[in-house]
């Protein structure tokens, strides 16, 4: 894979690399592709999202969302986690971003469902799991980084 041919065309706040059909985000001064694997668990694991608190957690998640302007590319909720694929604005955060949906729907669906508020203290737990997704691999991002001195010198020679 060579990546000093890739191509990368700007095109209203969205950009494509044309080489690798992989779209990319923009906002004032960053353009990105900031993929995270996102899960979380209420609190002591408890199996308390069922019975319509999936359902209402699901559309509280993709409202939310909309605000943060954090995009839910999958989203499933098990009965004692939630699991999201988000793509979000390294200027906003990832952490920022699960913190707020997990505030947000604790106050929601805990004045919607009382009987959260008996079963345990808080619904989530204050841990998440996360982690990066897609991109190139790690071995061809650091051979492109090490090749960058002698592409210039070859571009340089060249006029």
């Amino acid at each position: 894979m060579k990546m000093d041919k890739i191509t990368v065309v700007l095109i209203n706040k969205i950009s494509y690399n044309t080489n690798m059909n992989t779209t990319y985000q923009s906002n004032n001064n960053v353009v990105y592709s900031c993929k995270y694997h996102v899960v979380w668990c209420p609190k002591y694991r408890r199996k308390v999202l069922t019975n319509g608190v999936d359902v209402r957690l699901k559309e509280l998640l993709t409202e939310y969302a909309a605000n943060l302007s954090v995009d839910i590319l999958e989203m499933e909720i098990m009965p004692d986690h939630v699991h999201m694929l988000l793509e979000v604005d390294p200027q906003f955060g990832i952490h920022k971003a699960v913190k707020s949906f997990k505030g947000y729907t604790s106050r929601i669906l805990r004045q919607e469902f009382p009987y959260l508020k008996t079963k345990m203290p808080t619904l989530w737990t204050n841990s998440y799991f996360v982690s990066t997704v897609g991109g190139a691999p790690l071995e061809a991002v650091k051979q492109y980084i090490e090749n960058q001195k002698t592409s210039q010198r070859q571009k340089d020679k060249m006029g």
